[in-house]
């Protein structure tokens, strides 16, 4: 009977030390500061993104930022000319408030540039014949001033979402089966103003593959099977991207919803 008490006393003791130890995480104001890491400098204006809480800030001139984070919580930092990071927050950096974040300087090489103009013959007629003709169709974003190449974003389009959910091997249906989750999030992302700026400015689809946890080529399959131009994959930034990615997503819901 004794050992069955001791037995009990010690398992009660182990449960509570356990509770303390995985007490649920709460938000906490996170403060760091960035820097070059050749010079030590501060850097002003680099993006901090949380990616788990889907908000975004800037460094003020001492390199500094604050915003709401918990543990384990992932940060991504972008800034133009310097390798993107990510780090993940621990008790320490909340405890001595003293993190520093050091960027580094990417080096680029300048390929050559080969120009081949346009053979004209002065006769405007066969001239026009012979110059390419871009069939795409133009549409604007809501936010900005102006408006981008969606290729041939029209009934067809619906016939090809329609298309993904009718067969279930398909590659649109696919991608948005397998990753709700991320998907879910484009609604966050479009909210926070600092994202979308960031997004404005950036073409190479890095910050997106990581605010939405996909690959770059599950972005430009999304938006060939949405019949978006492979101009506007190549040329839009990734805001229009985003946008892009987010109306093909509302059709595939609304579409899918119907189907069931």
């Amino acid at each position: 009977m004794n050992r069955i008490v001791i037995i009990l006393v010690f398992l009660i003791g182990i449960a509570s030390h356990g509770q303390d130890v995985v007490a649920p995480q709460q938000e906490q104001e996170f403060r760091a500061t960035v820097i070059n890491a050749q010079t030590q400098r501060p850097l002003e204006s680099v993006h901090v993104i949380n990616l788990n809480k889907v908000i975004g800030t800037i460094t003020d001139a001492k390199g500094a930022f604050t915003m709401t984070a918990s543990v384990n919580d992932t940060l991504f930092f972008s800034y133009l000319g310097f390798k993107s990071q990510k780090i993940r927050i621990t008790n320490d950096m909340f405890k001595f408030q003293d993190t520093k974040v050091a960027l580094t300087e990417l080096a680029y090489a300048l390929e050559e540039v080969i120009l081949q103009p346009y053979q004209l013959t002065g006769y405007l007629e066969i001239d026009i014949k012979n110059l390419p003709i871009n069939t795409a169709y133009q549409y604007s974003i809501s936010g900005l001033p102006r408006s981008y190449e969606a290729g041939s974003k029209n009934p067809s389009a619906v016939t090809k979402v329609l298309g993904a959910i009718l067969n279930p091997v398909d590659l649109l249906r696919n991608l948005f089966g397998k990753k709700p989750r991320q998907m879910r999030k484009l609604r966050l992302i479009k909210e926070d103003d600092e994202i979308r700026d960031l997004l404005a400015s950036k073409f190479d689809r890095e910050t997106l593959t990581e605010l939405l946890q996909i690959e770059k080529v599950d972005i430009d399959d999304i938006l060939s099977n949405c019949s978006y131009s492979k101009s506007f994959i190549k040329t839009a930034n990734d805001l229009q991207i985003l946008d892009a990615i987010s109306s093909c997503y509302e059709e595939y819901r609304v579409l899918n919803r119907g189907s069931e």
